[in-house]
């Protein structure tokens, strides 16, 4: 184990090294205003020119219904808008439409009012048209949108007037309006058809109605939009011009932020959080992300992960408050079920029945049929996504060795490990996935009959597949604290992967940036951001 630290430790002051190194030959030994002419951009001296912020991650596309990277949705969402949005505390807002939608009694029809006077950035004025266009089309298979399961419920779209749209289910569907805000966008009818598969991943021009528009995205580098005059709400944004710097490095984005590069960061490492908030010179704030899963997935299919047992055994096995406090600084809150502590749907008792204990770990392991043998790849992703893995990796590679397992720890690009979980085609991985917050959608995602994940993990259970379909016929929480309860017992008692707890999400921003709130759902919003 000292071995692999020690190579992982001068690789990363290798990495770090560059980072640095490239960093002092972009910004120079001056920190004044920086001109990129290759791009026409120039950072404006003036109060509400150009915002800059950092996030960790390229984006694969910015077409709105195939995005995956949540880091990106913070261009997509600025250039696209839904019919409802949830704002950065998490509540449910409208969004195109005037209000949240009228829903029938049975939950199967639920009618918008869209907002008048809507343009697209090609100047078309948005009616309900172009609604029934944008879901037709994630709708429709041969398509490919990425979760369009998510909205596979909806039987029929009906335009009522030029402003009025009705939405018709199959059968009563909860979480509609959560995934409506997210993974999806409203577009121009005849937009794809015009602009085509690759305008909308990489140029897409006049076919959002949000507050910023595209103007030039360079791989590896820079997302560049610019702000939308004809904007429906008045006021916003504060700021002429958005440039999204695309920085991998946690230490490189530190230092653009502290030398004034940037205004803004995507999540800052837990430690150079705890720095930046007892030295004051930048603001910080962290807040629980309801969605943000860190997990052990594991194959059921696999040795060891056929037996239960082994599956028990690590859950029991891994001290997740040690983890959460010593390599994250709280800025996880563990949880050995999918649920965080103090949500309204956790358990209590779900939550007692893999907590930690070396011993009743090592008892399992024992009783296995990987006794004196058991060992597993552990594949890690080797660029961070929402929070870096690979310190965690080896603190459980060494508690798992205490209990007779052994953990090889394979690190991979992020690119080739989600590939890999998808096709089934791996043992286990640890990885952080963010949801909406609503809390059946990464549990059916993973968990639910015939659904994107569930057939890789290899593992059924129609008690499950008959809780989750409960919880989608009502709305009361009262009425679906006892279904979740059951629900998450289920899986606890299963064990189907070990969840170690939730993220929070964290950013960090300079003194002179008003109006910023750090999003419960991780993604940054900044169409109300103000920089003096």
């Amino acid at each position: 184990m000292s071995a692999d630290r020690n190579k992982r430790s001068s690789r990363a002051r290798a990495g770090h090294a560059v980072d640095r190194r490239q960093f002092i030959a972009t910004v120079g030994a001056g920190l004044g205003t920086v001109a990129f002419t290759g791009l026409g951009i120039k950072q404006a001296k003036a109060a509400g020119g150009t915002l800059t912020i950092a996030i960790p991650n390229n984006p694969t596309t910015l077409d709105p219904t195939t995005q995956a990277n949540h880091d990106a949705l913070v261009i997509t969402q600025s250039m696209f808008e839904n019919l409802v949005a949830v704002d950065p505390k998490g509540n449910l807002v409208p969004q195109l439409a005037e209000s949240l939608p009228e829903i029938s009694r049975d939950g199967l029809e639920y009618v918008f009012k869209l907002r008048s006077g809507v343009k697209f950035h090609n100047g078309k004025i948005l009616d309900a048209e172009d609604v029934k266009y944008s879901f037709d089309y994630v709708l429709d298979p041969a398509n490919k949108a990425l979760r369009r399961p998510l909205f596979s419920r909806i039987s029929q779209i009906t335009v009522i007037d030029p402003l009025t749209v009705r939405f018709r289910l199959s059968e009563p569907y909860r979480p509609l309006l959560w995934y409506m805000m997210k993974y999806m966008g409203i577009f121009p009818k005849g937009s794809r058809e015009t602009l085509g598969a690759d305008g909308f991943k990489n140029a897409p021009v006049g076919v959002g109605t949000g507050p910023a528009k595209f103007v030039e995205w360079r791989q590896n580098d820079r997302v560049v939009l610019t702000r939308n005059p004809d904007y429906w709400d008045k006021g916003v944004p504060a700021w002429e011009q958005l440039v999204v710097r695309i920085i991998p490095d946690e230490s490189s984005r530190m230092a653009y932020l502290l030398t004034g590069q940037v205004d803004i960061i995507s999540a800052p490492s837990p430690k150079d959080f705890s720095k930046l908030k007892s030295e004051g010179k930048v603001k910080v704030d962290a807040t629980l992300a309801l969605g943000g899963w860190f997990f052990l997935m594991t194959n059921n299919k696999s040795a060891p992960f056929d037996d239960i047992n082994v599956r028990r055994a690590i859950a029991c096995g891994i001290d997740r408050k040690a983890i959460a406090k010593q390599v994250y600084y709280n800025m996880v809150e563990p949880a050995s079920v999918p649920a965080p502590p103090g949500s309204w749907w956790a358990s209590a008792e779900a939550e007692t029945i893999n907590t930690y204990n070396a011993k009743k770990a090592a008892d399992l392991v024992k009783k296995s049929k990987y006794a004196g043998r058991c060992e597993f790849d552990m594949l890690v992703p080797s660029q961070p996504y929402l929070l870096d893995v690979r310190d965690a990796a080896i603190v459980i590679q060494a508690q798992l060795a205490a209990i007779g397992i052994k953990v090889n720890i394979k690190e991979v690009e992020q690119g080739v490990l989600l590939p890999q979980t998808r096709n089934g085609t791996y043992a286990a991985a640890l990885q952080v996935w963010m949801s909406p917050g609503e809390p059946t959608y990464m549990i059916d995602l993973v968990y639910g009959k015939d659904n994107v994940f569930s057939k890789s993990v290899g593992w059924e259970n129609q008690k499950v597949w008959g809780l989750i379909a409960e919880t989608y016929k009502h709305t009361d929480e009262s009425k679906l604290k006892p279904i979740f309860a059951d629900l998450l017992k289920e899986l606890g008692a299963a064990c189907p992967h070990v969840w170690l707890g939730f993220a929070k999400a964290s950013n960090a921003w300079r003194p002179e940036v008003s109006n910023f709130v750090v999003n419960q759902g991780l993604t940054m919003r900044v169409r109300d951001v103000k920089k003096a």
